[in-house]
């Protein structure tokens, strides 16, 4: 059985046990379809199960151990004590009216992350924005936010940002266009504020700030946007995060979360040191 370490979060204990629950069926060679069946469902009702993007029933989950021949009271208990885990809220769950739920599952992914990697190319990263910065991105939304809504959208982005600062804070590897940094949002003043931030966060031990800059011209990152999320738990795989305008793919198969591995790892050699960059930061703080 696997040890679900502490401070993991509910989507952490969510994926452990639905990555459990497809390793059981394909032991006993039984295909997702009859899985459904067992518990009054879908194929992709057991797909999104073991995937861990659906909350659990524990009659669901005690249905699928019977079917999958776990008999043994002991490992039974473990795996529905995991059910009961996995279906606590998260924090930001209170945040439900200003967050989709495409976006819930990244929070919660993010939030039990051990290192997190990330290529921007339009704007800063969230996690790494000053306030006036973000509150300048979310101004922008169309069609355009009421002032309630914006002022929830940026607790939600601060909040996010405890993470880096918190106990078991992970890894935070940044790669950043040259583009957002030259990028106007939010005016001249809005902008230095931000550069100095960068400055300031990637002092810190657990951040890594990378800029790949226009000299460097055509480069590995030519599909856009991206992030790579690594767990602490052996047993979960890496998690490759796609935003788009309305929804986001989550990657989990090897080929694919290899692929972007490959991409991050050639535009981190690429890029400006972290040093590098904290030179042409401070240049371009100079400009401004």
């Amino acid at each position: 059985m696997t040890t679900v370490q502490p401070g993991g979060g509910s989507m952490v204990r969510r994926i452990l046990l639905g990555s459990q629950l497809r390793r059981l069926r394909e032991g006993r060679g039984i295909t997702r379809e009859d899985a459904g069946y067992q518990i009054r469902a879908s194929e992709s009702k057991i797909s999104r199960m073991e995937l861990g993007r659906v909350s659990f029933k524990e009659r669901d989950v005690a249905d699928l151990l019977s079917l999958y021949g776990v008999n043994d009271g002991a490992e039974r208990e473990a795996l529905l004590g995991l059910v009961r885990e996995a279906n606590k809220s998260g924090w930001w769950h209170s945040f439900n009216d200003v967050l989709p739920g495409w976006f819930q599952t990244y929070v919660g992914l993010e939030e039990a992350a051990a290192l997190i990697r990330t290529y921007e190319v339009q704007f800063i990263p969230g996690l790494l924005q000053s306030e006036e910065y973000a509150r300048a991105v979310f101004g922008q939304t169309r069609p355009v936010i009421s002032d309630e809504e914006l002022e929830r959208r940026l607790s939600l982005r601060m909040r996010r940002q405890k993470l880096l600062t918190d106990g078991q804070s992970p890894r935070l590897w940044a790669v950043i266009d040259e583009a957002a940094l030259r990028r106007p949002v939010g005016g001249p003043k809005v902008m230095r504020a931000q550069v100095q931030y960068l400055i300031d966060i990637a002092q810190q031990p657990n951040v890594v700030v990378q800029v790949m800059p226009f000299r460097f011209g055509a480069h590995a990152g030519e599909s856009g946007a991206f992030s790579i999320l690594r767990f602490p738990e052996q047993d979960l795989a890496d998690v490759v995060y796609l935003e788009q305008l309305t929804s986001a793919l989550y990657l989990d198969k090897r080929d694919d979360v290899d692929a972007y591995i490959q991409v991050m790892e050639r535009l981190c050699v690429d890029s400006l040191t972290p040093d590098q960059t904290i030179d042409l930061l401070t240049a371009i703080l100079a400009e401004r």
